[in-house]
């Protein structure tokens, strides 16, 4: 039977994944050409926001501004990671598509929130 428990236990795996995934697979040789520009900021904008959604709902009274924190955090760690990566190159770019992906996760959040009230 799925519970709300077991629901924030799956986002929070599924955030851990994610992340290890950027952080990791990041260092991978070719990573930085995977998606030419502009579809690097899309995969930024996207990858980011889906952190942003699953920390509000690993971490369902987690107050919004700290979600989204939380997501330009990760983000510019990541930005800082990559300085030290050969072949991989940082930018702020790159951050403001992370943030604006965090930023467009938040009313996402809200509604499932609710749904999540609702129903559990």
């Amino acid at each position: 039977m799925i519970t709300l428990k077991r629901l924030k236990y799956l986002a929070l795996g599924m955030l851990i994944l994610l992340i290890a995934g950027i952080f990791i697979g990041g260092e991978a040789p070719g990573a930085g050409s995977l998606f030419p520009p502009p579809w690097d900021k899309v995969v930024h904008f996207f990858a980011f926001g889906t952190i942003g959604v699953l920390t509000g709902l690993a971490f369902v009274r987690l107050p919004l501004l700290a979600v989204w924190i939380i997501v330009v955090t990760l983000g510019a760690a990541d930005e800082l990671h990559q300085l030290f990566i050969e072949g991989r190159q940082a930018g702020l770019d790159d951050l403001v598509a992370d943030a604006l992906g965090g930023l467009a996760a938040l009313p996402v959040i809200v509604l499932l929130r609710r749904w999540l009230n609702r129903y559990f």
